[in-house]
């Protein structure tokens, strides 16, 4: 990476040992603060992963940046206009995600938060526990709408809705 001129300290603004001009953020420094033990989660190296051959010319970089920056937020915004309609709403949004993860820092720590706690989540609902409280409330609401199907069946007969004449 030296003969790029980048430096990966994840500040911006100075000047390399060789003398070029640090311009990019491409990764994050080392005493990250954001999350609970106070340094970067395990996993890949923050920052991005554009190739070698884009990130050594800045305005190639960029374009690339904004490329991805633009096709992230078609397929975020594609995955909004799902959350009402039928459709992987929240799956296409955390797609759109990882599209600006693969560029954006700011993503890679938001995607980072979010698995974590999905996995957090995933322990806590395979506790006993809370696992036994979830059938009984599932039990619970498939008896309530069993009796209140029969309680239209008694009624009505198996007319749909639509077609009761009162």
């Amino acid at each position: 990476m030296a003969d790029c001129g980048i430096v990966l300290s994840g500040n911006s603004g100075g000047v390399t040992p060789s003398g070029k001009l640090d311009y990019m953020n491409t990764e994050s420094h080392d005493g990250w603060e954001g999350g609970e033990g106070g340094t970067t989660p395990p996993g890949k190296p923050l920052g991005s992963r554009a190739p070698h051959f884009i990130k050594r010319s800045r305005s190639l970089h960029m374009s690339w940046q904004v490329g991805v920056f633009v096709v992230g937020l078609a397929v975020v915004a594609v995955g909004v206009v799902m959350l009402p309609l039928p459709g992987p709403g929240w799956l296409v949004i955390f797609a759109g995600m990882a599209i600006w993860a693969t560029e954006f820092v700011w993503a890679q720590l938001v995607l980072r938060w979010t698995k974590r706690k999905v996995t957090e989540a995933a322990q806590k609902a395979l506790d006993p526990k809370v696992r036994r409280r979830n059938i009984i409330l599932t039990s619970v609401g498939v008896v309530i709408i069993a009796v209140l199907l029969a309680v239209y069946v008694g009624k009505f007969g198996l007319a749909m809705p639509w077609d009761i004449g009162v």
